[in-house]
Protein backbone atom coordinates (compact mmCIF):
# COMPACT_ATOMS: atom_id res chain seq x y z
CA UNK A 1 0.00 0.00 0.00
CA UNK A 2 1.49 3.34 -1.03
CA UNK A 3 2.13 6.04 1.85
CA UNK A 4 0.18 9.06 0.45
CA UNK A 5 -0.23 12.48 2.07
CA UNK A 6 -2.46 15.64 1.83
CA UNK A 7 -0.49 18.83 2.98
CA UNK A 8 -3.86 21.27 3.14
CA UNK A 9 -3.79 25.14 3.03
CA UNK A 10 -4.54 28.36 1.24
CA UNK A 11 -0.72 28.18 -0.10
CA UNK A 12 -2.19 31.90 -0.56
CA UNK A 13 0.73 32.09 -1.49
CA UNK A 14 3.22 29.29 -1.43
CA UNK A 15 6.84 30.40 0.49
CA UNK A 16 9.73 28.79 1.35
CA UNK A 17 8.39 27.92 4.40
CA UNK A 18 5.66 25.79 3.09
CA UNK A 19 8.52 24.51 0.48
CA UNK A 20 10.85 23.33 3.80
CA UNK A 21 8.27 21.44 4.87
CA UNK A 22 7.47 19.37 1.64
CA UNK A 23 11.17 18.58 0.82
CA UNK A 24 11.88 17.11 4.47
CA UNK A 25 8.05 15.43 3.91
CA UNK A 26 9.12 13.87 0.77
CA UNK A 27 11.61 10.44 1.79
CA UNK A 28 8.30 9.84 4.39
CA UNK A 29 6.25 9.56 2.30
CA UNK A 30 5.08 7.81 -1.84
CA UNK A 31 2.87 10.48 -2.91
CA UNK A 32 2.12 13.76 -1.68
CA UNK A 33 -0.36 16.16 -2.44
CA UNK A 34 -0.78 19.32 -2.32
CA UNK A 35 -4.43 20.63 -1.18
CA UNK A 36 -5.33 24.12 -1.79
CA UNK A 37 -8.64 24.34 0.56
CA UNK A 38 -11.74 26.77 -0.15
CA UNK A 39 -12.25 28.82 2.89
CA UNK A 40 -15.19 30.58 2.82
CA UNK A 41 -13.85 32.89 5.84
CA UNK A 42 -10.43 34.04 4.12
CA UNK A 43 -10.75 35.93 1.21
CA UNK A 44 -7.70 34.81 -1.14
CA UNK A 45 -4.67 37.21 -2.50
CA UNK A 46 -4.35 35.05 -5.66
CA UNK A 47 -6.87 33.10 -7.33
CA UNK A 48 -7.21 29.44 -7.12
CA UNK A 49 -5.45 28.51 -10.51
CA UNK A 50 -2.24 30.59 -10.04
CA UNK A 51 -1.81 28.80 -6.69
CA UNK A 52 -2.08 25.80 -8.69
CA UNK A 53 -0.35 27.07 -11.76
CA UNK A 54 2.36 27.74 -9.00
CA UNK A 55 2.68 24.47 -7.23
CA UNK A 56 2.83 22.77 -10.64
CA UNK A 57 5.62 24.88 -11.82
CA UNK A 58 7.58 24.14 -8.57
CA UNK A 59 7.42 20.35 -8.82
CA UNK A 60 6.74 20.25 -12.16
CA UNK A 61 9.71 17.27 -12.22
CA UNK A 62 8.55 15.22 -9.43
CA UNK A 63 6.20 13.04 -10.21
CA UNK A 64 5.42 12.42 -6.46
CA UNK A 65 4.24 15.35 -6.01
CA UNK A 66 0.72 16.64 -7.14
CA UNK A 67 -1.76 19.05 -6.43
CA UNK A 68 -5.47 19.53 -5.94
CA UNK A 69 -8.74 22.56 -4.90
CA UNK A 70 -10.56 20.89 -2.84
CA UNK A 71 -14.05 22.54 -0.37
CA UNK A 72 -15.26 21.27 2.64
CA UNK A 73 -13.56 18.75 4.98
CA UNK A 74 -9.94 17.72 4.81
CA UNK A 75 -10.43 14.45 5.74
CA UNK A 76 -13.14 13.89 2.80
CA UNK A 77 -10.28 15.35 0.52
CA UNK A 78 -7.89 12.80 1.84
CA UNK A 79 -10.75 9.92 1.20
CA UNK A 80 -11.03 11.18 -2.94
CA UNK A 81 -7.04 11.23 -3.32
CA UNK A 82 -6.20 7.73 -0.81
CA UNK A 83 -4.57 9.53 1.45
CA UNK A 84 -3.96 8.05 4.96
CA UNK A 85 -1.95 11.13 5.77
CA UNK A 86 -2.56 14.44 6.73
CA UNK A 87 0.98 16.63 6.78
CA UNK A 88 0.90 19.70 8.70
CA UNK A 89 3.55 21.99 9.44
CA UNK A 90 4.93 23.89 13.07
CA UNK A 91 6.23 26.99 13.70
CA UNK A 92 5.54 27.72 17.19
CA UNK A 93 3.88 26.11 20.35
CA UNK A 94 0.16 27.95 19.76
CA UNK A 95 0.34 26.65 16.35
CA UNK A 96 0.69 22.80 17.98
CA UNK A 97 -2.12 23.53 20.37
CA UNK A 98 -4.91 24.27 17.44
CA UNK A 99 -3.79 21.99 14.74
CA UNK A 100 -3.58 19.30 17.24
CA UNK A 101 -7.39 19.99 18.10
CA UNK A 102 -7.87 19.59 14.54
CA UNK A 103 -6.04 16.87 14.15
CA UNK A 104 -8.60 15.29 17.32
CA UNK A 105 -11.13 16.20 15.13
CA UNK A 106 -9.83 14.87 11.68
CA UNK A 107 -9.16 11.04 13.70
CA UNK A 108 -12.63 11.46 14.71
CA UNK A 109 -14.22 11.98 11.29
CA UNK A 110 -11.58 9.17 9.72
CA UNK A 111 -9.70 6.73 12.60
CA UNK A 112 -7.75 5.52 9.55
CA UNK A 113 -6.56 8.77 8.45
CA UNK A 114 -3.23 9.84 10.67
CA UNK A 115 -1.91 13.87 11.30
CA UNK A 116 1.65 14.24 10.48
CA UNK A 117 3.65 17.04 12.23
CA UNK A 118 6.69 18.15 11.02
CA UNK A 119 8.42 21.21 12.57
CA UNK A 120 9.93 23.88 10.40
CA UNK A 121 13.69 24.78 10.61
CA UNK A 122 14.40 27.87 13.01
CA UNK A 123 15.10 30.29 9.73
CA UNK A 124 11.66 29.93 8.45
CA UNK A 125 9.74 30.25 11.20
CA UNK A 126 8.56 33.83 10.58
CA UNK A 127 7.85 33.22 7.15
CA UNK A 128 3.79 33.14 7.04
CA UNK A 129 1.55 33.79 3.65
CA UNK A 130 -0.17 36.29 5.79
CA UNK A 131 2.70 37.93 6.63
CA UNK A 132 4.17 38.15 2.84
CA UNK A 133 0.69 39.38 1.80
CA UNK A 134 0.53 42.58 3.97
CA UNK A 135 3.94 43.27 3.09
CA UNK A 136 3.38 42.89 -0.30
CA UNK A 137 0.21 44.83 0.00
CA UNK A 138 2.05 47.81 1.50
CA UNK A 139 4.46 47.57 -1.11
CA UNK A 140 7.77 45.63 0.30
CA UNK A 141 10.19 43.61 -1.06
CA UNK A 142 8.90 40.05 -0.57
CA UNK A 143 11.18 38.31 -2.94
CA UNK A 144 13.58 36.46 -0.32
CA UNK A 145 9.99 34.57 0.77
CA UNK A 146 8.94 32.87 -1.73
CA UNK A 147 10.27 30.46 -3.96
CA UNK A 148 11.43 31.65 -7.54
CA UNK A 149 8.62 30.68 -9.56
CA UNK A 150 6.12 32.38 -7.53
CA UNK A 151 8.90 35.64 -6.86
CA UNK A 152 8.89 35.97 -11.09
CA UNK A 153 5.48 36.31 -11.08
CA UNK A 154 4.74 38.59 -8.30
CA UNK A 155 6.99 40.95 -9.87
CA UNK A 156 4.64 41.64 -12.29
CA UNK A 157 2.22 41.93 -9.89
CA UNK A 158 3.70 44.44 -7.22
CA UNK A 159 2.26 47.73 -7.14
CA UNK A 160 4.25 50.69 -8.37
CA UNK A 161 5.98 53.17 -5.86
Amino acid sequence: MQRIALFPGTFDPITIGHLDIINRALPLFDKLVIGIGRNINKVPMFSEEQRLGWIREIFRNDPKVSAIVYEGLTVSACQQVGAQFILRGIRYVNDFEYEKAIADMNRSLDQHIETVFLTCLPQYTSVASTLVRDVLKNGGDVMQFLPKEVAASITELKPKK
